[in-house]
């Protein structure tokens, strides 16, 4: 069987031809006119920037990919699911306010914005997943489940949760519902380094559930209450905070794949990862850190697997740029490990690969 083909370009430009014709040409060569996408509904699954981030994607990038999109027959919109978390995407209303302060408006993308699973999160429909190791039915925001291709459009960087945010974490988490992103985080339960934890109190601000507490100066996580979101590490400037280390995250890993795989399964896909602004956390953070790595380029392949393990391995041979949060670390070559040492990206990507989702040997092509 031959290796799946992730195709790559760097932000190289000339006067002949800029950035988003680059990602155009990027995209036809990747094969976007040829997966089938005349007359269908089209979701470009992507994350619109918790307000206050500056890392998200330019919703430039969004409407190159739109226009090439219905260049292609398609009918596109942007969507992302609610969150579980404080913040200003977890209703619908909220979330489309936070898209269009953020530049995703109709007038700049080309294309409406759906909240995927609704105006409370609660429109989902449970898609079944015999097959799956850890996820036998997987809750999925219904506007991903109604259209007919899939696109994902990500940005690529470090996760407090899950060591990298790629393809497959924006698929799987981010597709499906509130009811999904808690069955996911359900198996990691952070905690607290008392010796480490001057009780600020920014966990409790940041919890939404009401399981950080701080008494004596010390915060306290209720395992009963805490959904496993992970809102309170990257909100702890004194790294007192961790997720659970072994089975616990390897579970979410899994489920997270599996969740990616019920949202593409029998549709046409295409997957656009871009590697830009690697942040050491997610984007659903109301602000971001210096980069870690210079902006590399974007990459284009049908196979999410192959995808993510190929923007890894391209963030990994990449120079660390002086004066991030990893300068004078010996990183030992895994950047995201080393950014996050208790996670464990490599298991999505080996459940990816369980599941038929994809490869993670691939065939890099640059253009």
């Amino acid at each position: 069987m031959s290796k799946p083909t992730v195709y790559f370009a760097d932000f190289r430009c000339s006067d002949s031809e800029n950035l988003q014709q680059k990602f155009t040409r990027l995209l036809k060569t990747a094969g976007l006119e040829k997966i089938g996408l005349d007359g269908k509904f089209t979701a470009i699954k992507t994350h619109f920037g918790e307000p206050g981030c500056l890392a998200y994607l330019r919703p430039n990038w969004a409407k190159t990919l739109v226009d090439a999109v219905r260049a292609a027959g398609g009918m596109p919109f942007l969507t992302d699911a609610n969150t579980l978390y404080v913040g200003r995407r977890k209703n619908a209303l909220d979330h489309v306010d936070a898209a269009y302060e953020n530049g995703f408006s109709p007038f700049a993308t080309g294309c409406h914005v759906i909240i995927a699973d609704g105006l409370k999160g609660t429109d989902d429909v449970a898609i079944p997943l015999p097959d799956g190791k850890y996820v036998k039915e997987a809750f999925i925001g219904r506007a991903l489940v109604d259209a007919d291709a899939i696109i994902s459009l990500t940005h690529f960087k470090c996760h407090e949760m899950t060591g990298i945010g790629g393809a497959l974490k924006n698929l799987g988490m981010g597709g499906g519902s509130r009811a999904g992103k808690k069955a996911m985080h359900s198996s990691v339960h952070p905690s607290v380094n008392e010796d480490a934890c001057i009780g600020c109190g920014k966990c409790t601000r940041e919890c939404a559930h009401g399981a950080c507490t701080v008494a004596n100066r010390k915060a306290h996580i209720d395992p009963a209450k805490c959904v496993g979101c992970g809102r309170c590490i990257g909100a702890c400037n004194r790294d007192a905070i961790q997720s659970d280390f072994g089975e616990p995250c390897t579970v979410m890993q899994g489920k997270i794949a599996e969740y990616a795989a019920a949202v593409v399964r029998g549709k046409p896909a295409l997957h656009v990862s871009f590697i830009c602004d690697v942040s050491p956390h997610c984007d659903c953070h109301p602000m971001n850190d210096y980069p870690l790595i210079p902006d590399l380029g974007m990459a284009v392949s049908t196979d999410p697997v192959a995808l993510d393990q190929a923007c890894t391995d391209l963030c990994n041979a990449a120079p660390i740029m002086p004066g991030c949060a990893l300068d004078g670390v010996d990183v030992k070559g895994d950047i995201f490990t080393a950014m996050h040492p208790t996670t464990r990206w490599q298991d999505a990507i080996a459940e990816g690969v369980r599941m038929k989702l994809g490869s993670a040997d691939y065939e890099l092509k640059r253009i």
